[in-house]
């Protein structure tokens, strides 16, 4: 039983059989559940310390390492699309445990943060690569089951603000990471492993929040209960998750987080392309990252509460307009002072938008008993998608160029984008 459920009943609120709270009619809406705030803490410790790290990491092994785009290309892939290999297993153990989601959700974040100290022995691409596979690793098995406590523990009607809310205390802890790291880089002698090593250490604090706050035990789910997508009782099992792309709306969704995934760039190539075209000193680059962030944080709340009120899908698909504007203000030659600042402010609307509105349309239809495996179906489609973007961007750009390689994503994503219009899938706040 969820934290939310009995504090919710409080306030004039009937809990389901799937786990989530649905407010009585005429009722006024409940407020966010306790278990999302507990791991929208969590999220945002963890993200100070794992930011502190892509902050510096691009020029870290760019310049320090002297790495080629192609190279770079190689390790962002991995980076961020390989935790598409453990995000189902993820998915599924949290929901063959009978929802030991949190259980689950630790080991990942614990396996990240082991991986922190190890950047501090690895100085050539086959062991940065391995530890960032592990640090992914650890990502995938966590983010499926957190997403998934977060859709149980809230209203089908207010998803999009739950995930809002959560995904705006995660960027809180992004806005800090790279100006925790931009201090070390200045006060330290040896600033990339002081930041490793700082970086461990906020980590195993966010461990000890999950743990200590976020509430436990076993989801029950009624034998042959409808639950939300109408089949509670279904057994989780891997047959049953894949078995969920039968559904038309999940399917459609997974397309299409797939094929926009394929066509959208790296949030590290986005920086070192602004760097590139303003001239941005090292000592400052691991300040632009908190363009991104302070964005997403402004605008991930209105944004859920939006989608919640207008459709999710017609938001989710206006972040990558957004995304679309930031890749040709890239292009033109325009170097005006508020270039950056109009990129970055596009570039954490985009993630506003879709971030956790993508994770709330894939919540609908989806049974209680199956909702980690079946956001980690979406889930591995857009990782996957994002894997392979790095590598072809990063090809690209070392054989025609930066400004080619962002020409050719800028199309592929306005192709992408026309092509999800088309589908449609359910992203209206159910009746």
């Amino acid at each position: 039983m969820y934290v939310a459920d009995s504090r919710a009943s409080a306030s004039g609120a009937r809990a389901s059989a799937d786990g989530a709270v649905r407010p009585e009619a005429g009722r006024r809406r409940t407020a966010i559940a306790p278990t999302v705030l507990a791991l929208g803490t969590v999220s945002l410790v963890t993200d100070v310390s794992s930011e502190m790290v892509t902050a510096v990491l691009p020029l870290y092994l760019v310049t320090g390492l002297g790495l080629s785009p192609l190279g770079f290309g190689l390790l962002d892939g991995v980076y961020n699309g390989f935790s598409a290999l453990v995000r189902l297993a993820g998915g599924h153990l949290a929901d063959r445990g009978g929802g030991r989601h949190k259980w689950v959700a630790g080991l990942g974040y614990g396996v990240s943060a082991l991986c922190k100290p190890l950047l501090l022995v690895a100085h050539s691409l086959t062991p940065i690569g391995l530890v960032l596979a592990a640090d992914r690793t650890g990502k995938g098995l966590r983010t499926a089951p957190r997403d998934a406590l977060i859709s149980l523990s809230s209203t089908p009607e207010g998803r999009g603000r739950a995930f809002g809310v959560h995904r705006a205390m995660d960027t809180a802890g992004a806005l800090f990471g790279p100006l925790v790291a931009f201090l070390i880089l200045r006060a330290t002698v040896d600033g990339y492993d002081a930041v490793f090593t700082v970086s461990f250490c906020v980590a195993v604090s966010g461990v000890l929040v999950l743990v200590l706050f976020v509430p436990g035990g076993r989801r029950q789910v009624p034998d042959g209960g409808a639950g939300e997508g109408g089949e509670g009782g279904e057994r989780p099992t891997l047959r049953a998750a894949v078995g969920l792309l039968r559904r038309r709306d999940l399917r459609r969704i997974t397309v299409c987080a797939l094929l926009l995934g394929l066509a959208t760039v790296s949030d590290s190539f986005v920086y070192l392309l602004l760097q590139r075209r303003l001239g941005v000193p090292d000592r400052w680059f691991a300040l632009l990252p908190l363009g991104t962030a302070a964005a997403f944080l402004l605008l991930a709340v209105p944004l859920g509460r939006l989608a919640d009120r207008v459709g999710r899908w017609a938001v989710f698909l206006g972040g990558h307009a957004a995304l679309l504007l930031a890749y040709a203000l890239l292009l033109t030659s325009w170097h005006g002072t508020p270039l950056p600042y109009v990129v970055l402010a596009l570039h954490g609307g985009f993630y506003a938008a879709t971030d956790g509105v993508l994770m709330a349309v894939a919540s609908e239809g989806v049974p209680a008993a199956l909702r980690s495996s079946g956001l980690a179906v979406v889930q591995t489609g857009q990782a996957l998608a994002r894997f392979a973007c790095s590598l072809l961007f990063g090809a690209a750009w070392t054989v025609w160029g930066d400004r080619a390689a962002l020409a050719g994503a800028t199309v592929a994503l306005a192709a992408c984008a026309a092509f999800s219009l088309t589908l449609r899938p359910k992203g209206t706040v159910p009746a």
